[in-house]
């Protein structure tokens, strides 16, 4: 067991410092849900709608669409480089690479959305801190990354993994995006932490459930 964490942590790690270096994955996220959200600012004009109506809409398409090209370099350097090969050949069960990957892809929309999420108040003249909203964002990015991961490794055998990605990624979590963004609007209005709690029970079941059916399927998408 003490084995299994300590080679999800040295994949962790290994995909940190690599990030650290190329700056390939949590810029492009940060920046493409930046501009998105300031794009969005512009186009309606303060007071005409509801802030609760619109602006989580706003936050989840730019968020959602920024993983995807966050997800898309998931594997693109092990792919490139020749380098997935080393990790098929890890004396380590084929599912502590799908975890250790995953992981990474969480930290990365986490540390963008640690940025995002005050700037996204700012824009749309909102508290800087909304605990609700904070909540709804972690359970969420984890549906992501839990299903992001999985796709990018599928996408990653394919000439086109910058096209299939979306078109394998955003249909599934179509019911997530919907769930979060009615949470967001909760969070956003007067939803009291039971309404959100009763959203979170939805969120946390899309998370578990592909959580458990992606680290199955993983080892039989790696051999691919």
């Amino acid at each position: 067991m003490k084995n299994y964490f300590t080679t999800i942590f040295a994949i962790v790690w290994k995909d940190l410092v690599l990030e650290m270096r190329t700056k390939d994955i949590g810029v492009p996220i940060f920046v493409f849900a930046f501009i998105t959200i300031l794009i969005f600012n512009f186009a309606f004009v303060p007071g005409s709608i509801p802030v609760d109506a619109f602006a989580p809409g706003v936050l989840w398409v730019a968020i959602a669409f920024a993983g995807v090209l966050g997800f898309s370099r998931a594997f693109a350097v092990e792919k490139d480089k020749g380098c997935i090969e080393g990790l098929m050949l890890c004396p380590v069960d084929r599912e502590v690479i799908y975890f250790g990957k995953m992981v990474s892809s969480l930290i990365f929309m986490l540390i963008a959305e640690v940025v995002i999420l005050p700037l996204f108040s700012v824009f749309f003249n909102l508290p800087i801190f909304i605990p609700k909203l904070a909540v709804l964002a972690f359970f969420t990015s984890l549906g992501f990354a839990t299903v992001g991961t999985l796709f990018s490794a599928l996408s990653a055998n394919t000439r086109a993994r910058e096209i299939m990605l979306p078109i394998l990624f955003l249909p599934v979590v179509i019911p997530l995006i919907i769930a979060t963004v009615n949470g967001s609007q909760l969070a956003l209005g007067t939803g009291s932490w039971e309404e959100i709690f009763s959203i979170l029970r939805m969120i946390l079941a899309f998370d578990l459930i592909f959580l458990v059916a992606a680290s199955l399927i993983f080892p039989f998408v790696l051999e691919d």
